[in-house]
């Protein structure tokens, strides 16, 4: 793996009984990219993703972090390596506001256990404060600073994929899985999201996103890859994959 590349997926395929939801994806990021994974519905896109983060296994291939394989490795490990995601339906925890949300993606990088807490060692609470701080701050980053007492399943949907971001976030990754975040947004908050991701990149984190909304993808994206039956049938550069015939027969479903 070359120095500039953060993750490689090298030959992945996932069946499902007779079914190839994936089939031999091969393609590579690297560190401060935004990269982007497009293709119809059933394209394999989450599947992808799932694979990515441990959540399910691949039927063969291997995916690597950082030159570490990471093919077997759980979703909490990969997390703690580096990588982290958000999905394609918001999933918050109930109950808990939206600083709570925050600081659980905070567990990746914290070293307090059972014993330090029932002891409240004062390096414990030391870290309880720096872990309230840190969460806070993302909150800010991604404009829900007055939020962060409120229930975070109580904010607008928009603010809820925000607040589903700022928890990835807040495990300080170093590659961040975005799947589909601008789904259910209205123009003026995709906006928003588009200007919140460029951020994100230039603080050194790269990015690999899922998206629909070819706008955003075209704005901000570096590189695009293009899924249909869980095969790679294009990659390039916005403007490349926008006029390559595979592309718009996969999307229109007429040849171009």
């Amino acid at each position: 793996m070359a120095d500039d590349i953060i993750l490689e997926i090298d030959n992945i395929t996932k069946m499902f009984g007779g079914l190839a939801a994936l089939k031999d994806v091969e393609f590579s990021v690297s560190r401060g990219e935004i990269k982007a994974v497009i293709g119809p519905n059933g394209a394999g896109k989450t599947t992808l993703f799932d694979v990515l983060t441990g959540v399910q296994r691949s039927t063969s291939g291997r995916v690597f972090l950082k030159d570490i394989d990471i093919t077997r490795t759980k979703p909490h490990r990969i997390t703690e390596l580096g990588m982290a995601r958000t999905f394609q339906t918001v999933k918050l925890f109930e109950g808990m506001t939206a600083l709570e949300n925050a600081m659980v993606g905070c567990h990746s990088w914290t070293k307090r256990g059972f014993i330090s807490n029932g002891l409240v060692l004062l390096w414990a609470l030391a870290e309880e404060r720096r872990i309230y701080q840190h969460a806070f701050e993302v909150l800010k980053d991604v404009g829900l600073g007055t939020r962060a007492a409120e229930l975070g399943t109580n904010l607008p949907y928009g603010q809820m994929r925000m607040l589903e971001m700022a928890r990835a976030l807040a495990s300080k990754p170093e590659i961040l899985l975005l799947d589909e975040p601008a789904a259910g947004l209205n123009p003026y908050e995709t906006g928003e999201l588009s200007s919140l991701l460029l951020k994100v990149r230039e603080s050194g984190v790269t990015i690999l996103i899922v998206e629909h909304d070819m706008g955003l993808v075209m704005d901000i994206s570096d590189e695009v890859v293009v899924l249909d039956y869980g095969e790679v049938i294009a990659r390039g550069t916005p403007a490349e994959v926008q006029n390559d015939p595979r592309v718009i027969e996969a999307y229109l479903g007429i040849e171009a």
